[in-house]
């Protein structure tokens, strides 16, 4: 037996007896050959110059790899040797491009705690969450401070950053100190140097309400941006650096409304002159709906170009881009049609946008991202990567006509690549960094599907087929966390959902049918979709589409119908765990990752028995649908086993969900297994924990499912 396995069983227990594996069996490859793909993130350039830079995860091990319009080679820029969990994070390359910095450390990916370290290593002390600087020409890092959300002045040579809810700033080189810039009151953030650096927008936090404020030097008075009774958020200069936009929302409070049917959440843009602190409402959402504050990726993404305010909004029923003139004005859409845009970046020139959007000249590539262009004054958009590949993150290098994004295909793993900005010249940079024995000939190629819920929603999936289809196949239904995420047709572009398409494919490989499910609350397929009624803890209808994909399984002649599975975390681990209490009959077995199971904990106290006197007027009626929107409110049903995994520092999901689900499981004799990872996180930070949670999963299915001994 190896040392890993040994470390696998050492935490694997199944009703009091440890589980055997040994051996690849009979599959063309590993789990950690699947998995030892380098994966590429924290994508950044040069305003000003052709540099770009970006961070790659390869076996747990991170560096940043910086490259060069027009030629283009790649250089690794850090030499960190080790799998130690400590996650890069807000990489960027100061204006000029001379200087790269980082943070490295915390958990950038969590819902709390963000900021504080990260051990799981289970070293006595555990890493500082760090800012480091590092020249692009190459060179040791350097400390600059303790903190989060750097940003480096355009000029260059010096870095505001977050300490304790409190703005500091540091020379890039590191050659002083930092030293503390503001001791407001509030939680203070989201620092924005102007275009001249003698200023810095922030945001300042303050429970009920935020207001931006203007920082201009440690011996002169703040000046706060038409504050209210709001919350503010967001600032933007102007190109001139007069004047700060921003997105407000309403304050807390008000007469408490339903909680079930919640009314809409309208925002708008203000403009407001530095100087005087006199503001300007330039743009207002519509009271509907569909004109609510977006939950897409980056919010609203405000950015103010050339003459041009942009933004992002949902009230056509997409998330779009639209500008309005700086002045105020009507919104222009940019991006007309059915598809989401998100992560978006603009030129340094202001005149254009870079993202990534779900449309091309293929109708599959709604289930694909393509990089996309469009000006900010008229709606020229252009897909400059259509085709069966995936692009995403694509960002203009500065003073040149190149872009630089990630690219991927259904069997190649993510890779840097660039292109000219009109698409053309496309070059792949990193594929070199693919390890040889990675599987890339014998993964598969997913195909879309789609079937119908109960209630006559359709429902859109990616289907894993194994070569031979001609008998039946256990099958696995997977479903993904967030829930605001779309799986796709390749590789995905979050590391975690990149980790799942993986596991996916070597569930295949060991002779599985895998249905990965879109189910609704996820995005990619409209507002109507995104927002559905009834769904989470307002009645779970999204639980329709899960047994849905089951029964759509079961009706396929390659599947044996007896053994079909589930599985996913976070909220795919919620869901998973509904399947199983609600669904044994259908769902064979199953395996929960860091899920959620009574959804009633922090919310039925607040709402029956909230601080004032008022309560909503369904109160009492979402207190219980919540309960019953939860597994736990349906434990007698269950009767599959189920392999429980949870890591103890989850910053996202309390590790106690896990607890309270498995005393239940004791309690009522349901089978089951545990798998417990002590001082990491929900994103499993360590590659040897993924690695671990990912054996332990494909081995409880194939134990429960293919009705063979796991080693074969």
């Amino acid at each position: 037996m190896t040392r890993f396995w040994q470390g696998v069983l050492a935490g694997v227990m199944v009703a009091g007896t440890s589980l055997s594996v040994s051996g690849k069996g009979d599959a063309p490859f590993s789990m950690a050959q699947v998995l030892s793909y380098p994966f590429p993130t924290d994508v950044a350039v040069a305003a000003h110059a052709p540099r770009g830079v970006w961070s790659i995860r390869l076996n747990g091990v991170r560096n940043l790899y910086v490259t060069e319009a027009p030629g283009f080679g790649i250089r690794r820029l850090t030499f960190y040797a080790d799998d130690d969990g400590q996650e890069f994070s807000s990489v960027q390359l100061s204006a000029d491009g001379r200087w790269v910095v980082y943070v490295r450390g915390g958990e950038p990916g969590g819902n709390w705690d963000e900021e504080l370290p990260v051990n799981p290593q289970h070293l006595p002390v555990p890493p500082p969450v760090g800012i480091w600087s590092i020249p692009f020409e190459g060179g040791e890092p350097v400390l600059l401070g303790s903190g989060t959300s750097p940003v480096i002045s355009p000029q260059g040579d010096s870095v505001v950053f977050v300490r304790e809810g409190q703005l500091w700033g540091v020379p890039v080189n590191g050659h002083a100190p930092p030293r503390q810039l503001t001791r407001v009151r509030g939680r203070n953030g989201s620092p924005r140097w102007s275009p001249d650096g003698r200023h810095i927008a922030f945001r300042s936090s303050r429970g009920d309400h935020a207001f931006i404020g203007i920082f201009s030097g440690e011996n002169e008075p703040i000046v706060w941006l038409d504050p209210g009774f709001h919350y503010d958020l967001s600032p933007r200069w102007s190109p001139d650096g007069r004047r700060v936009a921003f997105v407000r929302l309403a304050g807390e409070g008000g007469e408490p409304d339903s909680i079930l049917a919640p009314p809409p959440r309208p925002w708008s843009i203000v403009t407001a002159d530095i100087r005087t602190g006199e503001g300007k409402v330039v743009w207002r959402s519509p009271a509907t709906p569909e004109g609510s504050y977006p939950t897409t990726h980056g919010r609203t993404n405000l950015q103010w170009g050339a003459g041009r305010i942009v933004f992002l909004s949902y009230h056509d029923g997409w998330p779009h881009l639209y500008s309005i003139p700086e002045e105020g004005g009507e919104a222009l859409l940019l991006t007309p049609g059915a598809f989401m845009a998100e992560y978006i970046s603009m030129s340094s020139d202001g005149k254009e946008l870079y993202f990534a959007c779900n449309t091309g000249p293929d109708p599959n590539d709604l289930e694909r991202r393509h990089v996309a262009r469009v000006s900010v004054d008229r709606a020229d958009m252009q897909v400059l990567t259509p085709g069966t590949g995936l692009e995403w993150k694509p960002f203009r290098l500065g003073g040149s006509d190149w872009l630089l994004y990630v690219s991927a295909t259904p069997r190649r793993p993510p890779v840097m690549a660039a292109s000219r900005t009109d698409g053309s010249h496309p070059r792949l940079l990193t594929q070199s960094l693919i390890p040889r024995d990675f599987p890339t000939k014998e993964l598969v190629t997913p195909v879309a599907v789609t079937f119908t819920a109960g209630d006559g929603t359709v429902v859109h999936a990616d289907l894993f087929m194994p070569n031979d289809k001609k008998k039946k196949h256990p099958a696995v239904v997977f479903v993904h966390g967030g829930p605001p995420r779309q799986m796709l047709l390749g590789w995905h572009y979050s590391s975690y959902y990149s980790n799942a398409y993986a596991v996916n494919q070597y569930l295949v490989s060991r002779g599985f049918v895998v249905l990965s499910v879109n189910y609704r609350l996820g995005i990619g397929y409209g507002w109507a979709f995104h927002h559905p009624r009834h769904a989470g803890p307002k009645g779970a209808s999204e639980y329709q589409d899960i047994v849905a994909a089951g029964r759509w399984l079961a009706q396929q002649p390659y599947v044996d119908a007896s053994r079909i599975g589930i599985y996913g975390g976070s909220y795919g681990g919620y869901l998973t765990a509904l399947a199983l209490a609600r669904n044994s009959d259908l769902f064979a077995a199953g395996v929960d990752i860091s899920g959620v199971h009574d959804r009633s904990i922090g919310r039925w106290k607040h709402y029956l028995f909230p601080e004032s006197y008022e309560k909503a007027p369904d109160a009492r009626e979402a207190a219980f649908t919540t309960w019953t929107s939860s597994p736990t409110a349906d434990m007698k049903g269950w009767r599959s086993p189920v392999l429980v995994i949870h890591a103890d520092d989850d910053r996202n999901v309390p590790f106690s969900q896990s607890t309270d689900l498995v005393q239940r499981l004791i309690r009522d004799g349901i089978p089951h297994e545990t798998l417990v990872i002590p001082d990491d996180t929900h994103h499993f930070l360590l590659h040897r924990n993924q690695l671990r949670v990912d054996e332990a999963t494909a081995r409880f299915l194939i134990k429960h499912l293919k009705k063979q001994n796991p080693s074969n």
